[in-house]
């Protein structure tokens, strides 16, 4: 049974915990949070698990297999940093960290240490963009045209996120909240995409995150990628990741659907190949075991931030 510790108890690391307990391999030895209350009610609704609010006390008196670091961005450096220096397996959520010159850090440390170092992009284990990535193989598309992410919320931050940090240009936003999900996503189909040009607006609280953005990207190749992202406007919540080919179009809806069709054709819903489904923990497992896994580790993390920073300075 592999031992994991989670540090940060937000309702980003909650969604995991309920993973990490469910599986017949993985038993939450300990959590940690800032807040004392929050850390000794979760550890209770675990069934009496150790509980700190201080991380440092967490990795020092308990023995972990892995680490779920789950605080907010400005703070993964320095706790993901701790981590490291135990040697212990760590899982970070995205971005990796809150800037390049963190994310470079964060890489090199987690190589000299020698550590399964992973980062929690679901994305990459769903049926809906695991099928996405599927029909781009398959030649769906034809010949790639265009790449395009639409990202629009009636209220950002959403009404189940509402906090400080969500809502901060310092380590918030929706470019880096679910932009940074499709970056990774454009890297791993696609390949190297460099930004070219953005156009970023924010209001007028200057610690406010972005309103609007709308950037052009390019792959490797020349195709152009657009990311075209609104707040505070009318409507429902819209996010649409789309590749426009010259034989069709397919997009990736709200995280988990998919729908396309081909030239003279209607844009309908395609049904999902759930046989592709996969679950991070068992690939986790896997790894930790040494065996081969599926794993977005922190060089993809580190790729990714690049392109994220870029558009966040506009």
């Amino acid at each position: 049974m592999l031992k994991v510790g989670v540090i940060g108890l937000g309702a980003i690391g909650q969604r995991l915990i309920k993973g990490f307990e469910g599986h017949p391999d993985t038993v939450i030895a300990a959590v940690c949070d800032t807040f004392e209350e929050r850390a000794k009610e979760v550890a209770t609704e675990l069934g009496g698990v150790q509980a700190f609010n201080d991380h440092n006390n967490m990795l020092e008196q308990t023995d972990l297999d892995l680490v779920y670091v789950a605080v907010p961005p400005k703070f993964h450096h320095a706790v993901a940093s701790d981590v490291l220096a135990k040697g212990i397996h760590i899982l970070c959520e995205k971005p990796l960290a809150n800037s390049v010159e963190e994310a470079a850090s964060l890489l090199k440390q987690a190589q000299d240490a020698g550590v399964v170092n992973a980062m929690n992009f679901p994305l990459n284990y769903s049926a809906g963009s695991k099928s996405f990535e599927k029909l781009i193989n398959d030649n769906y598309v034809g010949e790639l045209r265009r790449v395009q992410l639409k990202m629009h919320f009636p209220e950002w931050p959403r009404p189940w996120q509402q906090n400080a940090w969500v809502a901060s240009k310092e380590q918030g936003g929706y470019v880096l909240e679910v932009g940074v999900h499709f970056i990774q996503q454009l890297q791993k189909i696609f390949g190297e995409v460099r930004v070219k040009d953005v156009q970023i607006q924010f209001p007028e609280n200057p610690k406010a995150s972005e309103n609007a953005i709308l950037a052009i990207l390019e792959l490797s190749d020349g195709t152009p990628v657009l990311i075209d992202g609104m707040s505070q406007i009318a409507g429902k919540e819209e996010i649409t990741f789309t590749a426009y080919g010259t034989k069709g179009t397919l997009s990736l809806l709200n995280w988990g659907q998919l729908e396309g069709g081909k030239l003279g054709e209607e844009i309908l819903p395609l049904e999902l190949d759930s046989s592709l489904a996969d679950s991070l923990i068992d690939n986790l497992v896997k790894a930790l075991r040494g065996e081969e896994a599926t794993i977005i580790d922190f060089a993809a993390g580190y790729e990714a931030q690049v392109v994220l920073e870029e558009l966040r300075k506009g």
